[in-house]
């Protein structure tokens, strides 16, 4: 039996493709800066904000120039609009806010620079490479004053809003017991990724790992936000690798189990999926909900009602994509959502890096206290 509750929009990359977006009135457009081209995700980014009229593009930095050319020419990016040097770019443009899209491994250094002048920033998943790397996003964060976000495509998902409010909200499926969260593809290389992106995904420096980061921080990430930011007790991986003549110096293939006193987590990441996936299961002490790839799907399962599948209701009007909570939190309307916070990512950096050290070193990784 299907259960329809109401219409729901497709999600690509993070970005809504509800119509464009107009400024509140008497608002004007959010003045945005784009810190870096390296990250693949900047293309659907940047073809969604030239689509919107509650944004405007005003500098695009990156220290390549070919590649700001290249990128300048393709999105129509005027000469005077394009920066080597993120400093420059910030001091001659004054944006609202920066959008990061460098590797990973760069972004204490694009907060640390937003920073001085105030500027909030959001950042492509994950936060970063390190714990070390996410204190400093932190420091610099709390000196500045400012918001920083961290982008997922899932935390736009219907679907996953659905299971906040059954699990936390209804209380309808008692207390979480188990979570299941399966996420990747075949692999950057064979779905083509752009050669800069390729080029910093595989190197275990500037990415952290290989899919064990690339889409290990996505369960990670909800499963944080499920329980209420407590830090998991400990951690156990094992990575393996599948393509070693493709991705020589990183993995390709993640498993990750995360404790909690009362509640355990599995996160498979995997550059080996036969297909993309982003599925995220749920189980309580007497329910359970399932959320399958791009947000739209949902199966539900409660003592009075058997298995059935339910169409989510769309999310609220600044959470339905990146740039129109970005904009919310900007003008002031509302704090960064629990996905997106960097208190949430913060304790999933402290997983990715237990779960690098727990496959390095074949043991199982204890959470100590702060």
């Amino acid at each position: 039996m299907t259960r329809r509750v109401s219409f729901i929009s497709c999600v690509l990359l993070g970005v809504s493709l509800l119509p464009p977006a107009r400024a509140q009135e008497g608002s004007p457009p959010l003045r945005l800066a784009i810190a870096g081209l390296v990250h693949g995700h900047v293309t659907g980014f940047l073809r969604a904000a030239q689509g919107r009229q509650d944004v405007q593009i005003v500098g695009v930095f990156d220290p390549d120039a070919a590649l700001l050319h290249q990128y300048g020419e393709r999105y129509q990016i005027a000469d005077t609009a394009r920066f080597t040097s993120l400093d420059t770019m910030l001091d001659r443009t004054k944006p609202d806010a920066v959008a990061a899209f460098t590797n990973t491994f760069d972004h204490p250094a694009v907060v640390e620079s937003a920073a001085t002048r105030h500027v909030p920033v959001m950042m492509e998943k994950p936060l970063a490479v390190s714990n070390a790397h996410a204190q400093r996003i932190r420091r610099a964060a709390d000196r500045g004053g400012i918001a920083v976000l961290v982008n997922y495509e899932t935390t736009w998902y219907p679907n996953h809003g659905a299971i906040w409010d059954l699990i936390k909200v209804r209380h309808a499926a008692g207390e979480v017991r188990k979570m299941v969260a399966m996420d990747g593809h075949t692999g950057p290389r064979a779905i083509n990724v752009q050669p800069e992106f390729l080029a910093w995904l595989s190197d275990p420096l500037k990415n952290g790992g290989g899919a064990m980061f690339d889409f290990g921080c996505y369960g990670a990430n909800l499963m944080t936000w499920l329980m209420d930011n407590q830090r998991p007790l400990a951690v156990t991986a094992v990575a393996q690798h599948f393509q070693p003549a493709v991705y020589p110096r990183v993995d390709d293939e993640a498993t990750i189990l995360v404790e909690y006193p009362k509640a355990q987590g599995i996160i498979q990441a995997s550059w080996n999926w036969p297909f993309n996936r982003k599925d995220f299961e749920v189980y309580g002490e007497h329910g359970s909900a399932i959320a399958t790839t791009g947000g739209s799907g949902l199966r539900i399962a409660l003592p009075n009602e058997p298995d059935h599948a339910v169409t989510p209701d769309p999310r609220p009007a600044d959470e339905r994509d990146s740039i129109s909570h970005l904009t919310a939190v900007v003008r002031g309307r509302r704090k960064p959502n629990g996905l997106s916070s960097l208190e949430n990512n913060m304790i999933v950096t402290e997983i990715l890096e237990a779960a690098r050290q727990s496959a390095s070193t074949h043991t199982r990784v204890l959470l100590g206290p702060h």
